[in-house]
């Protein structure tokens, strides 16, 4: 079953303690202009909870020390810490092996990471990679500056008035020149979840590789690489419960071992001479200088906080909301949705009527709701929909029906205020 689908329950918080939920997380005690804090903007960053922190704090307080190194006692444990979150990640995304597990600072990170090895090494003149037309800007101009360097060209799929991913014209796109595939999971300024099995079979079928961009999708839907046979993957910690300035790039193994390395430094060598330097194995070759430990430690600590919930869970009680989030907003004259799909995860963008959406986020602000204004790092799709900007509320795993109801109160009192 996917998100967005599947049997439709009437509040799940009664079997979901979201009350509960909140409690982990501190944040939420902290008042915001007066106001009790209503956050909906987990597409940008979500808030973390206490077991995170305490990760993170256990290290810098308890064992701090570099990693893969040192023989003293710290250094080992540091060590051990920081390869147990890998084992986890690999575990979560069903990895086939820990090498297939990069650590690296983010999505953004990632996709440029196969842009400068597997593409510099595979797409030359007249090639092409294809992308969609709902991509966020880190899975558009890594591959523009490739495609300048090499004289290849970018191909995109288009996607329909209500924010779907056009399979028969992506179908059309796939040739004999295309060198690579790089798409979304689930598109963060619309909510689109795309058919990335489908997208994944016909790609395969011409022997073309697939990358996915999972920044929206590991939050918020199980994710098995094996069973998707993904050839690469990226995410980020901080939009999963963890920290900011680490995230993961899984490869398969044999493609990365193809691959030159991303970054020279330590901890990618196995032997340095003047002459050659030789380098480590996977996943090391990729993983330059000294890591963020603490974040990388901080990030298994928030899988096994999504663990300990349930994924499924999880997408059941944000489908629940953003259903009844969709049917709250509709009820706002003047108010147009932007990103209609039948297949949705977690994400309400919409526009009012002659109301700039950076008016609305700053008049919510008042009001203590958190939400993104702006073009969401994703500028064609905004010109897609002939609009500069979207107000998006974004939905977490600690949100509420009273949330979406805090929004809703906040939004008749911007149209009070423009009319």
């Amino acid at each position: 079953m996917t998100a967005g689908t599947g049997k439709d329950t009437a509040r799940p918080e009664l079997a979901y303690d979201v009350s509960s939920i909140r409690e982990d997380f501190p944040i939420f005690r902290e008042p915001v202009n007066g106001r009790s804090l209503v956050y909906l903007d987990n597409a940008a960053t979500t808030q973390k909870p206490q077991s995170v922190i305490d990760a993170v704090t256990r290290f810098y307080t308890r064992e701090c020390a570099n990693i893969h190194r040192g023989v003293h006692y710290l250094s080992e444990r540091a060590t051990e810490s920081y390869e147990n979150s890998r084992s986890k990640i690999r575990r979560f995304i069903n990895a086939n092996s820990l090498q297939e597990v990069v650590f690296v600072r983010g999505t953004t990170e990632a996709v440029n990471l196969v842009a400068q090895t597997y593409g510099r090494t595979h797409v030359g003149a007249g090639d092409e990679i294809v992308i969609s037309a709902m991509e966020h800007h880190s899975n558009i101009v890594p591959w523009q500056l490739l495609c300048e360097e090499k004289n290849a060209r970018i191909r995109t799929v288009p996607i329909t008035r209500t924010g779907e991913f056009m399979l028969d014209e992506y179908r059309e796109l796939l040739g004999p020149k295309t060198r690579l595939v790089a798409v979304t999971h689930i598109s963060n300024a619309l909510g689109t979840i795309n058919p990335v099995q489908e997208i994944i079979r016909l790609a395969h079928e011409r022997n073309i590789p697939v990358l996915l961009d999972a920044a929206q999708a590991v939050q918020h839907v199980p994710i098995d690489v094996q069973a998707l046979d993904c050839d690469f993957l990226a995410f980020s910690g901080h939009k999963m419960y963890g920290p900011t300035g680490i995230g993961v790039l899984y490869g398969k193994e044999n493609l990365l071992e193809e691959m030159p390395p991303y970054q020279g430094g330590g901890d990618m060598i196995s032997y340095v001479t003047f002459e050659k330097t030789l380098y480590n194995r996977l996943p090391y070759k990729f993983e330059a200088g000294t890591p963020n430990v603490a974040g990388g430690i901080g990030l298994g600590a928030a899988v096994d906080y999504l663990e300990s919930i349930g994924l499924e869970n999880i997408r059941a009680h944000e489908h629940d909301l953003m259903k009844y989030g969709t049917m709250e907003l509709w009820t706002l004259d003047e108010l147009t949705i932007i990103g209609t799909a039948r297949e949705k995860a977690s994400v309400l963008s919409f526009i009012i009527e002659g109301i700039h959406p950076h008016d609305i986020g700053t008049i919510l602000d008042k009001e203590g709701v958190a939400i993104r204004t702006g073009h969401h790092c994703a500028q064609p799709v905004m010109d897609f929909f002939h609009t500069p900007a979207t107000a998006r509320a974004s939905l977490g795993l600690y949100n509420t029906r009273e949330d979406i109801q805090a929004l809703v109160h906040g939004l008749r009192k911007v149209k009070e205020v423009f009319r």
